[in-house]
C-alpha cells in the first residue's frame, strides 16, 4: 500500500491517529484517483459526482476520528462551492455571447489536476529509471529460496484510498453501537493487542480473509482500532491486501501465504 504511514499523537487512545501520505499525495491525488476509478473525462469533470465521492472519503475519515489535513478540507469546500455555482442559475447572464465568454468554474481545477498528473507521471518514470539503474550493478549470487518471496502489490493497485473505500462498506454494513452514556468507563482496546489478533486471524489462511470479517464487533472503537491495526501490519509488511478490480471486496493475506494464482 506504499506511501502510507500511521502514527499516534499520544497514548494508546483511539483518538489522535493520523494517516500520513508520502510524496505528492493529497487532495489532488484523491481526486485523480476518483477520476481514474470512475473513468471520468478530466476535461469534462462532473462536479456533482466527483464531489459526492470525495465527501464520502472525508466523511469516513471523520467517522474514524482521524486528523484530516486542512488541505483536504479546503478542497472539500472548493468542490461544494463549485457545485453550488454550477447548480444555481446566473441571473447576470442575459445573452448568448456572455454565456460563451463566462469562465467555467471547473477550468482551474482541471488545469491543476492536469499539472499534478504530469508531475505524478514524471515521478513514476524517474522511479522506474532508478529501479532499472539499480539492476545494472553486479552482485554476488545469492542462494535461491525454496519458495519465491511474495511481495505486496505495487503502489496503486491497493492504495490507501481503496482501504478507506473498503472501510466505507464496513460502516454501511455494520451499524456500530454507541454507548448510552459517554461517561461510562469502557475498556480500551490496545492497538498492539488488536494487531496480534488480526495477524492470528489471517495467519495460515491460504485463501486469505475477507476484509469485512476482520470487524466482528459493532462498536466504533473496535472498528477504528481494527482499521489502524490493519494499516500498521501492512506497513510492517506482515500482511497485504488484494483486490480483483475496483469496487471488489479486499482480501487480506499473511505475507508469504498466497501464490498469486487466484486473486
Amino acid at each position: 500500500m506504499g506511501g502510507c504511514e500511521l502514527f499516534s499523537e499520544g497514548g494508546d487512545s483511539v483518538q489522535g491517529y493520523s494517516v500520513k501520505l508520502d510524496g505528492f499525495e493529497g487532495p489532488l491525488d484523491l481526486l485523480l484517483h476518483l477520476i481514474n476509478q470512475y473513468e471520468i473525462d478530466i476535461y469534462d469533470i462532473p462536479v456533482a459526482v466527483i464531489t459526492e465521492q470525495y465527501m464520502h472519503y472525508i466523511h469516513t475519515m471523520q467517522q474514524l476520528e482521524l486528523n484530516i489535513a486542512s488541505e483536504y478540507l479546503v478542497m472539500a469546500a472548493t468542490l461544494l462551492a463549485m457545485k453550488s455555482q454550477l447548480l444555481l442559475p446566473n441571473q447576470a447572464v442575459l445573452d448568448e455571447e456572455a454565456v460563451m465568454e463566462e469562465e467555467d468554474p471547473r477550468d482551474e481545477l482541471m488545469h491543476r489536476l492536469i499539472e499534478y498528473r504530469k508531475f505524478k507521471e514524471a515521478a513514476e518514470e524517474l522511479k522506474a529509471k532508478e529501479l532499472a539503474a539499480d539492476k545494472l550493478y553486479t552482485r554476488s549470487p545469492a542462494p535461491l529460496p525454496d519458495k519465491p518471496e511474495l511481495k505486496p502489490l505495487e503502489p496503486g493497485e491497493v492504495t490507501v484510498y481503496d482501504m478507506v473505500a473498503a472501510l466505507q462498506r464496513v460502516f454501511r454494513r455494520r451499524e456500530w453501537s454507541q454507548p448510552l452514556d459517554t461517561k461510562i468507563q469502557r475498556a480500551e482496546i490496545v492497538l498492539e493487542d488488536r494487531m496480534g489478533e488480526v495477524l492470528q486471524t489471517v495467519r495460515n489462511r491460504q485463501n486469505g480473509v475477507d476484509f469485512f470479517d476482520l470487524f466482528p464487533e459493532r462498536t466504533k472503537q473496535h472498528i477504528v482500532v481494527t482499521f489502524m491495526a490493519i494499516l500498521e501490519l501492512m506497513k510492517k509488511q506482515q500482511i497485504f491486501c488484494r483486490q480483483k478490480q475496483h469496487f471488489d471486496e479486499l482480501i487480506v493475506f499473511e505475507m508469504g501465504m498466497h501464490d498469486g494464482s487466484t486473486i
